[in-house]
C-alpha cells in the first residue's frame, strides 16, 4: 500500500525525535581498550532500544552480553510464511571527534548561506564542504553546535528503523513479512560483526548506514590495515655518530616514501589509498598504522608488496634496523556476494522509487556490518541514512532524509511479501 500523508507525518516527527534524542547519548567506540563491546557506554543507549522495540511490540528482545540488540517482529496476519528480512545499523559514534554532550542543532529553512555553528565560530558548513547542500535548499537541516561531531553516523539509521517499527506499532494495514531488527557496537573500529548472533538474522538483510537519500550501495572497498614496528638503536646523542638507529625518525622517512597521489586526500570515485592512521614512538621503538583501500583486491596487494619492499630497502639503508609488517583483512567488497543475489537488491532499488526518490545505486568508499555479514552468507547491502561528513564536526543531516529512510525500510518490507 501507499503511505498516506498522515502517515508520513507520523514518521518524519518520529524520525525526528528519535534522532534528536538517540545522538545525545555518548556511544563513541574506542579501539584501544582492548574490551568487548570496547566502551560500556554504549550499553546506555543499548537500554532504551532495547526497552522501545519491547514498546513497539517486538518479540524475543535481547540486550546481549556484547552489547548486541536483537528483535523479532511477527509478520501482519496472512503474511507469516513471507521471507524474513533483517534491519542493521551501529550504535556507536568515531573515535575521530568527540561524542559527549552533543547539542544537535536545527536550522531551518536553509536558503543556501553558509551554517555557523553556535558553539564553534571557527567553523562554518558551507556548499564548497558538500556540493550536496544544494540539493537540500528550503529544508530543515541538523547539525551539532560546533564541538562535538552529530552522531547521524549511525543514529540516523538506527532512527530510521525505529520510527519504521513505530509506523508499523500505530498502523496495522502497513501489511509486513516477519521481521528481525539488530543495532551493533563497534562499527566505527572494525569490530561491528565480531561477536554477532548469526543464528539470530535472516537470510537477507539491509544495513541503514550513511549515505545521502536515495542511494543504495552494493560495492565498498576491499579494506585492509597494515602495522608496522620499527626497532631502532638507543646511543647518547653527543657520542652516536654511525651507531644510532632512530626509530621514529627513520619511521617518519618511510612514511613519507608512501606515494602521496594515492592518499585519501587525494582520491575519489573508484581510486584507492594509503591512509596514515595512527604513528607514535620514539628513538628505540616507533610504530605507525596503515587503512589500505580499494574496491579491487589486486591493487590492494600491490600496496602490500609496496610496503613489504619498502621494508626490506630501509633495512639495507639502516644496518641495525628491524622491521616488522602486519597485514590484516578487514573486509571484502561485498559486491563479490551481492551479485549472486540480484533480489536482495532489486527490491530495495523498487523500495527507494517508492518512497518517491531517485534510486542512485553506487559504491560506498568505506564500509558497512554488512560487508563481513555478506562475507558469512547474508547477503546485506547499504540502504542510506541520509548523513554526510560524518566523522567530522561539519557532519549533518537534511531532516527530511530521516523520514524518506523510514519510509523506505517499510516499503522494503512490503517487497519482500508474496
Amino acid at each position: 500500500m501507499k503511505l498516506t500523508k498522515d502517515m508520513q507525518n507520523f514518521i518524519l516527527e518520529e524520525a525526528k525525535e528519535r534522532f534528536l534524542k538517540y545522538v545525545k547519548y555518548d556511544t563513541q567506540s574506542d579501539e584501544n581498550t582492548g574490551t568487548f563491546p570496547s566502551t560500556e557506554k554504549q550499553f546506555e543507549l543499548g537500554k532504551v532500544l532495547a526497552s522501545e522495540l519491547k514498546e513497539l511490540g517486538f518479540q524475543n528482545v535481547v540486550l546481549d552480553e556484547f552489547c548486541y540488540i536483537y528483535g523479532d517482529l511477527p509478520a501482519t496476519k496472512g503474511f507469516e510464511k513471507n521471507q524474513k528480512i533483517g534491519f542493521v545499523a551501529h550504535m556507536d559514534t568515531s573515535p575521530a571527534e568527540s561524542g559527549k554532550g552533543i547539542e544537535p542543532v536545527i536550522h531551518e529553512n536553509y536558503n543556501g548561506k553558509p551554517i555557523k555553528y553556535p558553539k564553534n565560530s571557527e567553523i562554518t558548513l558551507t556548499q564548497k564542504d558538500s556540493p550536496e547542500l544544494k540539493k537540500f535548499i528550503g529544508m530543515d537541516i541538523i547539525t551539532s553546535s560546533g564541538d562535538t561531531l552529530l552522531g547521524a553516523d549511525d543514529k540516523s539509521g538506527i532512527a530510521g528503523i525505529m520510527a519504521a517499527a513505530a509506523a508499523w506499532n500505530k498502523y496495522p494495514e502497513i501489511t509486513h513479512g516477519p521481521i528481525t531488527i539488530c543495532f551493533t557496537p563497534d562499527e566505527e573500529i572494525g569490530q561491528g560483526t565480531t561477536k554477532i548472533n548469526m543464528d539470530r538474522l535472516p537470510k537477507y538483510c539491509y544495513t541503514l548506514d550513511g549515505g545521502e537519500m536515495g542511494e543504495l550501495e552494493i560495492e565498498c572497498f576491499d579494506a585492509w590495515k597494515a602495522t608496522i614496528l620499527f626497532h631502532g638503536i638507543s646511543v647518547h646523542p653527543g657520542y652516536s655518530k654511525n651507531l644510532m638507529v632512530n626509530a621514529i625518525e627513520i619511521a617518519s622517512r618511510f612514511v613519507s616514501a608512501i606515494p602521496e597521489p594515492e592518499t585519501p586526500q587525494h582520491t575519489e570515485k573508484r581510486e584507492g589509498f594509503y591512509h596514515l592512521y595512527a604513528m607514535e614512538g620514539d628513538c628505540v621503538k616507533a610504530k605507525t598504522v596503515f587503512i589500505l583501500r580499494d574496491f579491487e583486491k589486486k591493487n590492494n596487494e600491490k600496496r602490500m608488496n609496496f610496503i613489504t619492499k619498502l621494508k626490506d630497502a630501509f633495512e639495507e639503508r639502516y644496518p641495525g634496523l628491524k622491521i616488522e609488517v602486519k597485514f590484516d583483512h578487514s573486509y571484502e567488497n561485498m559486491i563479490v556476494y551481492l551479485k549472486e543475489h540480484p533480489e536482495v537488491i532489486s527490491k530495495a532499488a523498487e523500495a527507494i522509487k517508492m518512497a518517491g526518490l531517485e534510486l542512485k545505486e553506487t559504491l560506498i568508499r568505506g564500509g558497512t556490518d554488512g560487508a563481513r555479514l555478506s562475507a558469512k552468507g547474508l547477503p546485506t547491502p547499504n540502504l542510506f541514512a541520509g548523513g554526510l561528513l560524518f566523522h567530522s564536526l561539519k557532519e549533518y543531516i537534511p531532516i527530511p532524509a530521516l523520514q524518506k529512510s523510514a519510509e523506505t525500510v517499510i516499503y522494503l518490507a512490503q517487497n519482500w511479501q508474496g
